[in-house]
C-alpha cells in the first residue's frame, strides 16, 4: 500500500476548458457612410492534463459572425466603421509548463498578462484575443521577491488567420518581456523592461519595435473595516529599438487612485503617454498591450498620436454581491478629458459606462462609449451587449 500511494498521486487529471461568449455591438461614427452592426459568436474549447508538477494544455477558438453588416479590418469594403472581430478559426493555446514551489516555467503558444496589461496583455476583449509563442519563465527565490521574465518569438494577433497588411496573422520577432518585483509595506514595487520586436515590415515599416525600462509601485490599503484605497504609479522611458528606422524618446506616466467604500467606488487618475518631435510613431507606444483597457472604450487612441496624448479621467461605480438572484450586480461610469502631449491640442472627450450581471457561471453586461471630438478623430458612439459563460 505504501508503494502505491506515490503511484497514485501521479494520476493524469485531465479538466475541460470551455468559454463561450455572444456579442452585439453597434457602432455610429461620424465621417463613414453607415452604422456598424455586429453579432458574433465566439467559443473556445479544449482539455488541459495535469500530472504532478507537470502539465499540458491544447485550446482551439472559433469566431462566427451572424449578422456582420461591419468593417473587420481585414476582409470587405471599409464602409462601415471597424469592429475588430473577424471570423475565424484557429488554435488558441498549445503550451506545456512544469510547474513547483518556487518556480514555474511554460513553453508555447500561451496568455501572457503583465501587471495591468498596459505594455504586455491578452486583449481580451476581442473575440480572438492575443497570444504569444513563448518560453516564460516565473521564480520566486524569496517570498516576496518574484522575477518574471519571457522570450517571446511571435505574436499571434486579434486578425486571425485571415490578417493582412498592417493587420498580420501574426507577426515574428525576438521580444523579451522582463519584471522583477518586490513586495514592500505601500505596495508591490516592479521594475521592468520591454523589448517589443515587431519584424514585419508590412507593419508600419518596424517603426513599432521599441525599447521601454521603467518601475511601477502598486497597492492598497483599509481605512476602516468598510474603506480601502488603492493606488497606482508608473513610469517608463522608451525608445526605438532593433530595425526601427526612426531615432526617438518618449516618457510614461501614470498615477491613479480608488476609494471604496461599502461596495461604492469613485477613481481618479492621469496618464501621459509622451511625444518626441511630433513625427509619427515617435510617441509612446504600446503595440503589445491590452489598450482598450486604457484611454477610453471608442478606441481613438489604439496608436498613440505623433504629438502624444493626455488623459485625466474621473469615475465612479457602485456594486453589490447576492442580490435579486444574482452573484453580483455592478454599474460604473467613467469620464475623459484628452489632451495632446505636445502643442496643448484638445482632442475631445469621451464618456464610458456599464452595467454588469452575474449570475453562477454567466456574465451579462451592458457597456456604452461616447466620445466627442475637438481636434482629433470624429464624434462616435458605440454600444455593447454582451453574454460570457465559462466552465
Amino acid at each position: 500500500m505504501a508503494a502505491a500511494a506515490p503511484a497514485a498521486a501521479q494520476q493524469v487529471e485531465l479538466k475541460p476548458l470551455v468559454d463561450a461568449r455572444v456579442r452585439y455591438e453597434h457602432v455610429d461614427e461620424d465621417g463613414q457612410p453607415r452604422d456598424a452592426d455586429a453579432l458574433t459568436f465566439r467559443l473556445r474549447t479544449g482539455v488541459e492534463a495535469t500530472r504532478g508538477p507537470f502539465s499540458a494544455l491544447v485550446e482551439a477558438q472559433g469566431t462566427l459572425a451572424a449578422i456582420d453588416r461591419y468593417y473587420d479590418g481585414v476582409t470587405g469594403l471599409a464602409d462601415r466603421p471597424l469592429v475588430a472581430d473577424p471570423q475565424n478559426i484557429a488554435l488558441y493555446r498549445a503550451q506545456l509548463r512544469y510547474q513547483d514551489e518556487g518556480v514555474s516555467v511554460t513553453a508555447g503558444r500561451q496568455v501572457i498578462a503583465l501587471d495591468d496589461e498596459r505594455f504586455v496583455g491578452n486583449v481580451g476583449f476581442r473575440d480572438n484575443a492575443q497570444t504569444f509563442d513563448a518560453v516564460r519563465t516565473v521564480l520566486t527565490p524569496l517570498p516576496k521577491l518574484k522575477l518574471d521574465v519571457t522570450y517571446a518569438w511571435n505574436v499571434r494577433t486579434i486578425w486571425g488567420i485571415n490578417g493582412t497588411g498592417a493587420r498580420q496573422p501574426s507577426i515574428g520577432g525576438d521580444n523579451v518581456f522582463a519584471n522583477l518585483s518586490y513586495a514592500t509595506p505601500v505596495g508591490t514595487l516592479t521594475g521592468f523592461a520591454y523589448l517589443v520586436d515587431q519584424d514585419e515590415a508590412a507593419v508600419q515599416g518596424y517603426r513599432l519595435s521599441s525599447q521601454s525600462y521603467g518601475a511601477r509601485l502598486a497597492g492598497s490599503t483599509a481605512l476602516t473595516q468598510a474603506a480601502k484605497v488603492a493606488w497606482q504609479l508608473s513610469y517608463a522611458r522608451q525608445s526605438d529599438w532593433h530595425r526601427n528606422p526612426n531615432r526617438y524618446a518618449a516618457n510614461y506616466y501614470l498615477a491613479d487612485a480608488t476609494l471604496s467604500v461599502s461596495g461604492w467606488s469613485l477613481n481618479a487618475g492621469y496618464e501621459v503617454l509622451g511625444a518626441d518631435d511630433g513625427v509619427a510613431f515617435t510617441s509612446f507606444q504600446t503595440p503589445l498591450g491590452t489598450n482598450f483597457k486604457f484611454q477610453g472604450w471608442a478606441d481613438k487612441f489604439l496608436t498613440t498620436p505623433p504629438n502624444g496624448v493626455r488623459d485625466l479621467y474621473v469615475g465612479g461605480g457602485y456594486g453589490v454581491k447576492e442580490v435579486l438572484g444574482a452573484d453580483a450586480i455592478s454599474l460604473s461610469g467613467t469620464w475623459h478629458r484628452f489632451r495632446s502631449d505636445r502643442l496643448g491640442q484638445r482632442y475631445g472627450t469621451e464618456i464610458d459606462l456599464i452595467a454588469s450581471v452575474k449570475v453562477r457561471r454567466a456574465l451579462f453586461s451592458l457597456r456604452h462609449a461616447r466620445y466627442r471630438a475637438d481636434t482629433f478623430a470624429t464624434d462616435t458612439d458605440k454600444t455593447w451587449v454582451q453574454l460570457d459563460w465559462a466552465y
